[in-house]
């Protein structure tokens, strides 16, 4: 995996399988994202940056580089900051064009001049970490327009035989018309003693130009400009891949006034607990909860599903979500820069600098591929006329041809661009991934562990059986008990609390309260100390009868788990609470091992129950009477298998899920935990979706594969032609521009995944999503 990853567990003790999941990715990763469009920059949105801000190091400053949008300018300011002793570590986002420094204090000034230095202009975020919305100097047309009816007339006047001298003034007017900008930022790279893409079609084009090939000089230089062009519109489908997010939540809102009047304000002003009134057809603007009315809202844009979901007082909303039919006020509980879907937009953001091992393997190649290239053509252009006689005009021009295919452009980008449409295709599924390297490591899932409550079952059981144990008062137990639960989140806890609510009202006073991780709960209750756990805490504290146990074996044979009351002396009342698997989740087990995946419910649930719930929905294994410390133990022991994923709600189970290869938070809809911590967050309760993730991980991959073999084959090909004198100097440009524009092309077919819906979902054969 990429990046160093600080698991930073925060238990919340509970009983049973409802985890403990606080799994802090910290994710130290190297954002030097390599989209490469070697060209000018199309205006971006952009979400809020950490500005200047004291870490271990010094300081880290995040800057935005409009004319950083590929490895060409990355490599140029990555040498040029090496050297300073102030600068400690640098991560690069190219599709976001940010720039993240550690520097020690005072330095932050050199290193803008640094950067200046090469003719970019860093813009910082102000005090609230916001950037100032980018603008673009407007570019005309007709430059590149007389440089390419000059170059046409330069080839003209050659093929017809006129005067040399007005092939040349035809040529060096539509190299001059084109290719200014490509020579000035060549002799910068050239200057900072980089070979990079610029460099090398100055070198080129001079040397076409001494040895007098006008036409074909000035026709390589508009190619290239021309090709930079439609690249640079290709690349901004793939950056801009999330804009359509940003575009979700409308730019207003209906909020209620102090006077009791309604006005329509922005949404950016509305503050946390606001009203605000949503009639029919409309976006909902913020977070909220609804307070009076009720309608049917369709969720698509953050969960990925297709059908709409009734909404009640009580219910939460969403903001960019639409509002099917009624019409509703809800209170605001989140502002605009904090809603679920700008945590969606900032988490896209953030993984799409997290580098997948393809892409790490593919940099590494381009940073040897490039030398190695223009040490051939230099080969090419000196040896053959000193050893063997050669022609100098003619090898010298194999050379400069060769110079043209040394670009690694195609291939360099042929990365980024894929894994950046298949996290945007992810999000629009509604799963939410974390960095390129989980959505390229997905397809190599083994086994998948998955927890019981929430995940497997809807984790909203019901109180089924209540028997006393002892002679007293079963009010009055059932009334301990729900004090008890009531102090628990768990869902068996809120079961008891619920059926002892609806009939006995309010709970006794708990002092000393303290959960039993894995196990209940403990509090004095009127001056006596009293216990409320599974069948282990009973064991545990030696309460356990033979009567006793073969009834608690006789119920979790039912599939029901049993939760019992005791004090110091005796058990005084047992209860049993049942919950009901998910009708999806049949489905997406059955669809895991179409997959080749196999499956393993980990819980703290107890055997008979585990081993009932695993039958009904097909899984291949189940582990009951599990701790935490036991879950994690559970996933480490099926790693010697392969690569290993873990499913939670995104709340409990830290351990287990931060030590799996891959961590999926279930249910992560209006959760800030799983949103900001799961490897990979699933925006609503829907298992099928760790398919659809597993199906896009193998679409990705194949791009991937696609990519590299178009961009490395095309070069081969040309190389050959050129070595045996057939290849010319635009041809190789063609060669160039041609595989840029098929990789990107071929990454930006992940963007047409369809959504999924509650149905059997249906993918696109292309992608084998059958």
């Amino acid at each position: 995996m990429a990046g160093c990853c600080d698991h930073d567990h925060q238990k919340n003790p509970g009983w049973n399988d409802h985890h403990d999941h606080a799994h802090n990715h910290n994710h130290a990763c190297e954002h030097d994202h390599s989209d490469a469009s070697c060209c000018a920059p199309a205006p971006i949105t952009f979400g809020s940056l950490a500005a200047s801000e004291v870490v271990a190091e010094g300081f880290r400053t995040s800057m935005r580089i409009m004319q950083m949008d590929c490895p060409t300018e990355e490599a140029l300011i990555r040498k040029k900051l090496d050297g300073m002793a102030a600068v400690k570590s640098m991560e690069f986002n190219l599709m976001q064009r940010v720039l993240t420094v550690v520097h020690a204090p005072n330095a932050l000034e050199p290193i803008l001049e640094a950067v200046r230095s090469l003719g970019f202009q860093p813009e910082l975020p102000d005090a609230s970490g916001k950037l100032a919305v980018a603008e673009e100097s407007k570019k005309h047309w007709w430059p590149l327009a007389l440089a390419g009816v000059a170059a046409i007339a330069s080839e003209a006047v050659n093929w017809m035989g006129l005067s040399t001298w007005l092939a040349a003034a035809l040529g060096i007017l539509a190299v001059a018309s084109s290719g200014l900008p490509t020579y000035k930022k060549g002799w910068v790279a050239i200057r900072n003693g980089n070979l990079n893409i610029n460099a090398l079609m100055s070198i080129a084009v001079t040397g076409a130009m001494a040895l007098g090939q006008w036409p074909e000089a000035a026709m390589v230089m508009v190619l290239f400009t021309v090709a930079e062009v439609i690249e640079a519109k290709s690349l901004d489908r793939a950056r801009n891949a999330i804009k359509g997010l940003m575009n979700l939540t409308p730019e207003t809102a209906t909020v209620q006034q102090a006077d009791g009047s309604w006005l329509e304000v922005e949404a950016n002003s509305v503050a946390v607990g606001s009203l605000v009134r949503v009639r029919p057809g409309e976006r909902i603007g913020l977070d909220g909860e609804i307070v009076r009315g009720a309608s049917s809202v369709n969720q698509a844009p953050i969960t990925g599903e297709s059908l709409p979901v009734d909404k009640a007082e009580g219910d939460a909303v969403f903001a960019g979500t639409i509002n099917e039919s009624g019409s509703f006020e809800y209170r605001v509980t989140a502002a605009a820069s904090n809603t679920t879907l700008a945590r969606i937009i900032h988490a896209v953001e953030e993984a799409q600098g997290a580098k997948a091992p393809t892409q790490r393997f593919v940099d590494r190649f381009a940073r040897v591929y490039t030398p190695i290239m223009f040490a051939i053509a230099l080969a090419v252009a000196v040896l053959p006329p000193l050893l063997m006689g050669g022609v100098w005009h003619d090898w010298i021009y194999k050379a400069l041809v060769l110079l043209v295919i040394a670009c690694p452009c195609a291939l360099v980008i042929s990365t980024p661009v894929t894994v950046v449409s298949g996290l945007a295709a992810a999000a629009r599924h509604g799963i939410l991934i974390k960095g390129g390297v989980y959505l390229e490591e997905g397809r190599k899932l083994e086994w998948l562990a998955l927890d019981k409550t929430g995940t497997i079952t809807h984790g909203k059981p019901q109180q089924t059986d209540f028997e006393l144990q002892a002679d007293m008062d079963a009010d009055h137990c059932r009334r301990l008990a729900a004090s008890l639960a009531g102090r628990s989140d768990h869902p068996v806890s809120q079961a008891i609390a619920r059926a002892a609510d609806d009939d006995l009202g309010t709970h006794d006073p708990v002092d000393a309260f303290e959960a039993l991780a894995g196990r209940g709960a403990r509090g004095v209750i009127g001056g006596k100390t009293y216990w409320l756990g599974n069948h282990r805490l009973v064991h545990e504290l030696e309460r356990c009868s033979p009567a006793l146990e073969a009834r608690i074996d006789q119920l979790e044979r039912q599939g029901k788990t049993v939760v019992l009351l005791f004090d110091e002396q005796r058990v005084l009342a047992l209860f049993a609470v049942a919950d009901t698997v998910k009708g999806s989740s049949r489905a997406a087990i059955a669809d895991l091992h179409r997959l080749g995946v196999k499956t393993v419910m980990l819980t703290g649930d107890n055997p008979h129950t585990a081993e009932a719930i695993a039958q009904e929905v097909g899984i291949d294994q189940a582990r009951g009477n599990l701790l935490p410390e036991d879950k994690l133990k559970a996933v480490e022991g099926f790693w010697a298998e392969g690569t290993v994923g873990m499913v939670g709600d995104g709340i409990n189970d830290a351990p287990a899920l931060a030590r799996a290869h891959i961590g999926f938070a279930m249910g992560a809809m209006g959760t800030d935990t799983a949103i900001e911590t799961a490897d990979v967050a699933l925006m609503d309760d829907d298992l099928r979706k760790i398919s659809t993730f597993i199906r896009l991980s193998q679409a990705t991959r194949s791009v991937l594969v696609q990519n590299i073999t178009l961009a490395l084959g095309i070069k081969a090909v040309f190389l050959v032609l050129t070595m045996v004198g057939l290849g010319t100097m635009w041809m190789a440009v063609f060669a160039d521009v041609g595989a840029s524009l098929l990789v990107v092309g071929n990454g930006l077919r992940l963007l047409r995944t369809p959504r999924i819906s509650v149905r059997p979902p249906r993918y696109a054969a292309a992608y084998g999503f059958q």
